[in-house]
């Protein structure tokens, strides 16, 4: 009998429709003949599923089950697809957890983590295997004390949301009077602030996903924007930006990448697939942490999708071998 899949997609976040389109293209491309493949989408207002002829019917959340045709279904196995809250910062996976679900990314904790970029920072500098740019945390909307952010980094710096991803909510600023502004920005989007030193370089992602046999480790991509001074929303999404992969770069320096992907994978406990993206300065031949994306994009062009079929794996064969791990 084939397994029930439940293609989950959507959210709370701004990055909703993102994941509605990432979810779309696993729900298109699992093989409908080997399992049963249900899109679920999650909004504020309802959990439901979305049938072929966009009939919708609620979630019982109860036991994360729906009845169709009245045929209670229940789940073999939750393919979370949804970037941002609730299914990248570890509520789902707690949620899947606690009513014995098996889910296709890392746990709670690991995602809890890995999704609070200052605290991630912390716990990835204290491994020593990888660089980090010197950075400053704002918790909560306290008093903020510019002069004293001032005094411990130098401009430029990146301010982004401490929480969330597609860099929403993040600015470059090079001035004192870009500060402020920028801190605010942020905080609409979460009320916790990091505060990053710029570091200049070349961007790279890797992509790393541990089978139940073996650990992949994709080739990296170089993330090169287009007019843009940075890897912002636009350059993700809206075109301004050329994703390079297999990265044109010395062999030696995609190894150190791929190394410290595969290494930093295992120190975080991470499950699934899950994409770690650098900055590599050239003068200084120091590679440096950027981020964890524990539920990466996989829409056709997203990155680690790109990386998987530069190494071989169809898209496909990527997300079947995908549900096999944790069937």
């Amino acid at each position: 009998m084939n397994k029930n899949i439940a293609v989950v997609m959507g959210g709370y976040s701004g990055e909703h429709d993102i994941s509605i389109g990432s979810g779309t293209e696993v729900y298109k491309a699992l093989n409908k003949e080997k399992y049963n493949v249900y899109r679920i989408i999650i909004d504020r207002n309802d959990w439901y599923h979305l049938s072929d002829n966009n009939e919708k019917t609620s979630v019982d959340k109860n036991d994360f089950s729906i009845i169709l045709n009245g045929e209670k279904i229940n789940f073999d196995l939750a393919f979370v697809i949804v970037h941002g809250d609730p299914g990248e910062n570890g509520r789902l996976q707690g949620y899947f957890d606690m009513i014995g679900l098996p889910y296709n990314t890392c746990g709670f904790y690991t995602s809890a983590l890995t999704f609070n970029k200052s605290y991630c920072n912390a716990v990835v500098r204290n491994f020593g295997v990888v660089n980090l740019a010197k950075s400053k945390g704002i918790y909560g909307h306290r008093n903020i004390d510019v002069d004293e952010i001032m005094s411990e980094l130098e401009l430029p710096v990146f301010v982004k949301p401490a929480s969330g991803g597609s860099s929403v909510g993040m600015s470059k600023v090079k001035t004192r009077e870009e500060l402020m502004p920028a801190i605010e920005k942020a905080l609409k989007e979460d009320c916790d602030v990091l505060i990053e030193e710029f570091i200049k370089g070349r961007e790279f992602g890797c992509g790393v996903f541990q089978t139940k046999t073996e650990k992949l480790i994709f080739p990296i991509t170089e993330i090169i924007p287009i007019g843009r001074e940075y890897f912002d929303y636009e350059a993700k999404y809206q075109g301004f930006s050329n994703e390079v992969t297999p990265a044109e770069v010395d062999p030696k320096i995609a190894k150190e990448i791929q190394d410290t992907a595969g290494k930093l994978y295992d120190l975080l406990n991470c499950k699934g697939m899950v994409r770690f993206d650098f900055i590599y300065n050239e003068e200084k031949e120091k590679l440096y942490f950027l981020e964890v994306n524990t539920i990466p994009g996989q829409s056709r062009e997203s990155i680690v999708p790109k990386q998987a079929r530069a190494m071989g794996i169809s898209t496909d064969k990527l997300y079947d071998m995908l549900v096999e791990t944790f069937l």
